[in-house]
């Protein structure tokens, strides 16, 4: 590719006219497709790997059903294998999910203990997402193709197709090549005029990654990976009581935030000191969560397990859970999340909106609360509160909701909008008065 993509002309529209451009966007394209594959196939053996080490395991033993107990050394065996991955291997397992998402593409020297941290971390149930390891792992592959293609390939051209592998990864997982555009545009923090030169190959690159996971479900028939929240009830229009619970959903989520990431640092701040060891006493500390609420509730150990996959089945069957059983997985959930985040490897984005949703089922119960609109309203504070994000907080929360998302979104964005500007409030020391 010609150097010229390395020093970008004054004027955006002539890069956007050049050869070298349009070979950057077939390079995007054709990258696309194997990317895809890899995040398909990383997200089955994901779910794999979780019915065989909750389902089909201890059924070998002879104990089916899957005894209460069973999370414990579970998630102590998934704590050590990610120290020891952390502590031996290049780049730590990748990036801590306290820190929010990562900007930059890995090493590829990083790629093996990020996938392996990963896997230990979803694959045994621990409190996080798939959404980070599947950046990553975009990002890098896309710088690997690149260097394949060519050594001397400058830096803007490998960054560019990097995000572009990080978007075809990412963008099927959450259902919409456009929520993953903007998820990576507020998260590296694009902007001005060359904004859409670099998304248009991100864009077409999630494009024919949307395909490929629609393509290889149809093929495999292994079932589909990507986010959706089925048989929601109707929702008619918002009004003003419901714009009063935006104000307080919003309050809610910013300091239920503040306590997860508050959390979080704490404990990873002890954990850093003995890796391996102090893992482990997470994970088993987040089994004891675990073992808790299934134990005094009755309900499924996946409902605090996991990255949140269980937020269509709870929804669906929010008539059976009562007031008591929503506040203590909210309690257990939000506390497993910030103990995961400390120590294990993930993504912050699926938990966030889990927490959310519970949280807005359990106040439609008050008066002047659809459900809908509670879900609505509390998966888009709870994502801002822990990601910082608000376009990308208000387009989760409202293309979740299918045809109800355009009728909520004002409250959406009012709630965000809230979350937001405490959660900045709540984190930010207020500078000392002199005088």
């Amino acid at each position: 590719m010609a150097d010229d993509a390395a020093a970008p002309p004054a004027d955006p529209a002539e890069q956007l006219r050049s050869p070298a451009y349009v070979r950057l966007l077939l390079l995007a394209a054709v990258i696309g497709v194997p990317v895809s594959a890899a995040a398909y196939f990383f997200l089955q053996l994901v779910a794999a790997l979780q019915e065989w080490v909750y389902t089909d395991l201890p059924r070998a033993f002879g104990l089916a059903p899957t005894p209460l107990w069973w999370p414990l050394p579970v998630l102590g065996i998934a704590g050590v294998l990610v120290g020891l991955t952390i502590r031996h291997l290049p780049g730590g397992g990748g990036h801590s999910p306290v820190d929010g998402l990562a900007h930059d593409p890995p090493a590829l020297a990083a790629l093996p203990g990020i996938v392996l941290a990963a896997l230990a971390t979803l694959g045994l149930g621990a409190v996080l997402g798939p959404e980070a390891p599947l950046i990553a792992l975009g990002g890098g592959l896309g710088v690997l193709a690149v260097r394949l293609t060519r050594r001397d390939v400058p830096a803007r051209v490998t960054a560019v197709v990097a995000s572009a592998g990080s978007f075809s990864a990412i963008s099927a997982l959450l259902g919409s090549p456009l929520l993953g555009a903007f998820l990576l545009m507020e998260t590296v923090g694009l902007g001005g005029a060359a904004l859409g030169l670099v998304l248009l190959p991100g864009l077409l690159a999630a494009g024919i990654g949307s395909l490929i996971f629609v393509g290889l479900d149809a093929l495999t028939g292994l079932g589909p990976v990507t986010l959706a929240l089925p048989g929601l009830p109707p929702y008619p229009h918002p009004d003003v009581v419901q714009f009063g619970w935006a104000l307080v959903i919003g309050g809610l989520a910013a300091v239920a935030g503040w306590g997860v990431r508050w959390l979080a640092t704490r404990v990873r701040a002890q954990v850093e000191r003995r890796v391996v060891p102090l893992t482990a006493l997470v994970g088993l500390a987040v089994a004891g969560l675990v073992v808790a609420y299934t134990a005094a509730t009755g309900h499924s150990a996946w409902d605090v397990l996991g990255s949140g996959q269980a937020m269509g089945r709870v929804l669906q069957d929010s008539a059976g859970y009562s007031v008591g059983a929503l506040l203590m997985l909210l309690v257990c959930k939000a506390a497993a999340y910030g103990l995961t985040m400390s120590s294990f490897r993930g993504g912050p984005i699926f938990p966030a909106m889990f927490v959310g949703a519970v949280g807005g089922i359990a106040l439609s119960h008050l008066p002047g609360l659809p459900l809908v609109a509670g879900v609505g309203m509390g998966i888009g504070a709870m994502c801002v509160a822990m990601l910082r994000l608000p376009l990308t907080s208000v387009l989760l929360a409202t293309l979740l909701l299918f045809a109800d998302g355009l009728a909520v979104m004002p409250l959406v964005i009012v709630a965000v909008v809230v979350a937001h500007v405490l959660t900045a409030r709540l984190t930010v020391p207020r500078p000392e008065r002199t005088g």
